[in-house]
């Protein structure tokens, strides 16, 4: 799949599962959508995601540009418990996915070696291959911190597999 229709899919995807676009535009990411929903597990999660295209994302661009989100994704959800509102803080959830034509093996070992929860929040980039037509997620652990990965599945399915 091209990658312009794979960002046109994702569009389409977005609105459906009901994720804004959000209009302010920040200097390393074009196009950011959010959704505020409440999970079963999870609680109340505030969830920003993010497409990022390429045709040679490398392991350290993608580490790069997955931590530059996080601080993005901080900046729009309030960490601290107790708000004002008298509400209690969303967990964080960000979603950066690289599509890319055949990403490189090394590409996948740092998707799967990044840092996901970090400074409060959870940032999981992903990678689309292009030729292929195949999401890249995060597997699901056995052991501890299984809800945040069961989410990031779900999430990726409903808005960035196709």
């Amino acid at each position: 799949m091209d990658i312009s229709e794979y960002r046109e899919s994702i569009a389409t995807k977005r609105r459906k599962h009901g994720f804004e676009a959000v209009d302010e535009r920040t200097d390393a990411f074009d196009r950011l959508w959010a959704t505020r929903e409440t999970d079963d597990t999870l609680g109340d999660v505030a969830v920003l995601a993010t497409l990022v295209e390429g045709e040679a994302v490398g392991p350290e661009a993608l580490a790069e540009t997955a931590a530059s989100f996080r601080d993005v994704l901080a900046d729009r959800v309030d960490p601290r418990p107790g708000r004002a509102d008298g509400g209690e803080a969303p967990t964080p959830i960000g979603y950066v996915t690289f599509a890319t034509p055949d990403p490189d093996p090394s590409l996948l070992d740092a998707m799967s070696g990044f840092t996901v929860a970090k400074r409060r929040t959870n940032v999981f980039p992903l990678v689309y291959d292009a030729e292929t037509e195949r999401l890249h997620r995060h597997e699901i652990p056995r052991l501890k911190g299984r809800g945040i990965y069961r989410r990031q599945a779900n999430d990726a399915e409903r808005l960035f597999d196709v």
